[in-house]
């Protein structure tokens, strides 16, 4: 999609957990005359629906939301609102490790307003940013591609990858809508798996191999 191709401003859909990021880029987006922000979602499966409804050229999505996995929410985005740029939206310090399979980006969350219209309105022209699945794809993590390579099962790396967040096994139940043994036990399959004895081991394993 070429922003000089089309009529009207590009329509942006935000989708992340709090609404004082919403509230941000709305003001920095009525300011620019190419861009509008057409919808507010705070969850993957918000942000579905959002985008069925306003049909968006690009969302800013959060790297971290309850429920499905960032990549999954790509997939069911591409699925629903074909040619729909995606940027990843993230802290810096999780950058290196954040490269989703299907974004076409990534920005900080904490890029000043100048940086982040750089980054939508160079998406929105079909570049390639930083973080995009081909800009990085020496670099990037092989995440869930190659989970049947170290035998995890997708809710095992969904369960291991909020461990790496920091969450504990009641916020991973109330996200996942798992029951808290249910976590456990997945979990203790993933140290086994992983070869680790505790969380920090299988984080730091996980990293070594790729998988975060």
């Amino acid at each position: 999609m070429n922003s000089s191709e089309r009529r009207g401003p590009l329509r942006l859909l935000v989708v992340d957990g709090h609404p004082i990021v919403h509230a941000g880029v709305s003001s920095t987006a009525a300011t620019t005359p190419w861009l509008t922000v057409v919808g507010y979602a705070k969850t993957g499966q918000e942000a579905i629906a959002a985008a069925k409804a306003h049909r968006p050229d690009l969302v800013l999505l959060d790297l971290r939301l309850p429920g499905p996995l960032a990549a999954q929410v790509i997939h069911d985005l591409r699925a629903c609102a074909p040619g729909t740029k995606v940027i990843i939206y993230c802290s810096r310090g999780r950058l290196d490790g954040a490269v989703i399979d299907g974004a076409d980006g990534l920005v900080p969350k904490d890029a000043d307003p100048a940086e982040l219209l750089d980054a939508l309105h160079g998406v929105a022209r079909g570049e390639r940013l930083p973080g995009s699945a081909d800009g990085l794809a020496k670099q990037c993590s092989p995440g869930v591609r190659d989970l049947k390579k170290h035998g995890l099962t997708r809710r095992e790396f969904e369960i291991l990858r909020r461990v790496a967040m920091g969450e504990t096994n009641a916020e991973i139940a109330r996200v996942t809508g798992l029951a808290s043994n249910t976590v456990k036990t997945y979990f203790q399959r993933t140290l086994e798996k992983l070869d680790a004895r505790n969380r920090v081991e299988a984080v730091v394993h996980a990293a070594e191999i790729g998988l975060l």
